[in-house]
């Protein structure tokens, strides 16, 4: 628990920094919450990471949480790394433990889990097979997600099979050839983007949803727009359909309860916050 005397702080380390919606959704619960503190971005370089990290304790921070291009480098920087960020590969949360040592932690898979549960209700893991679009960060940390949800049968579907198998083997999945994709989602319970197609100005993700199941919940880690052209295809249809702004918010929820001692809930009024800035 917290010192009535001690001013709170925590961060974000990433460069560039200024785009990460992290401090307006921390303040907000800061301020909730009525704890006097403060959450601010922090430009580091991958070259300054090693100093900035272990400036923390000195500083008085509870800890950061890391974004790009520093999410990776970070897990040979830390004293421990928790068994989920060690899978995942990358670590976006960084805990300065009481005698001043770093944990690194990684909340993403929590928070994609936590997404799907609360916007479509019912939903469960082992619902049926998942069917995963892309093989980088995104999916690693949905897949860690699932599995730890109980999800048995996930596939993934990359367009370079090489990477698609080395996530395979690590992850115990199976792979799906890209250019069977279309016919490949026919029994999907669940279905998820993890690429960048449908972001900002990149093309839409390449995908004929005319077999997918009507009771299939579509997903996309996207969330400028909120809906990708992907979710409004599956939307049209009848499809649920979760954009990645949940999973952003989700993933800060055990971060700041480790550095502030609250575990906050996602209100309608932080979800408002939130958009405004998108």
């Amino acid at each position: 628990m917290q010192q009535p005397d001690r001013y709170l702080m925590a961060g974000v380390m990433g460069y560039p920094i200024m785009h990460s919606r992290s401090p307006v959704l921390h303040n907000y619960w800061l301020r909730e919450h009525g704890l006097n503190g403060v959450y601010v971005p922090l430009a580091v370089k991958p070259e300054g990471l090693a100093a900035a990290l272990r400036a923390l304790p000195a500083l008085g921070f509870s800890g950061c949480n890391l974004t790009m291009p520093l999410k990776e480098l970070a897990l040979s920087i830390v004293d421990r790394v928790s068994p989920i960020a060690r899978q995942i590969g990358a670590m976006n949360c960084v805990i300065v433990a009481p005698d001043g040592s770093l944990e690194g932690h990684n909340f993403e898979a929590f928070g994609y889990a936590e997404s799907l549960a609360q916007d479509v209700p019912g939903w469960t893991a082992d619902a049926g097979p998942v069917i995963v679009i892309g093989a980088g960060g995104g999916a690693r940390a949905v897949i860690a997600g699932l599995a730890d949800r109980g999800a048995t049968d996930i596939r993934i579907c990359n367009r370079s099979a090489a990477r698609a198998e080395q996530l395979a083997a690590e992850f115990g999945v199976k792979v799906l050839p890209w250019d069977r994709r279309h016919d490949a989602i026919g029994d999907a319970a669940l279905l998820v983007n993890t690429t960048n197609q449908g972001m900002g100005k990149e093309q839409a993700l390449d995908l004929d949803l005319a077999k997918l199941p009507p009771s299939a919940v579509v997903s996309d880690l996207i969330y400028v727009p909120r809906e990708t052209p992907l979710l409004a295809a599956a939307r049209a249809r009848g499809n649920r359909t979760v954009n990645g702004l949940g999973m952003l918010l989700n993933q800060a929820r055990p971060a700041f309860k480790n550095w502030f001692g609250v575990m906050p809930e996602i209100t309608p009024g932080l979800r408002a916050a939130i958009e405004a800035t998108l």
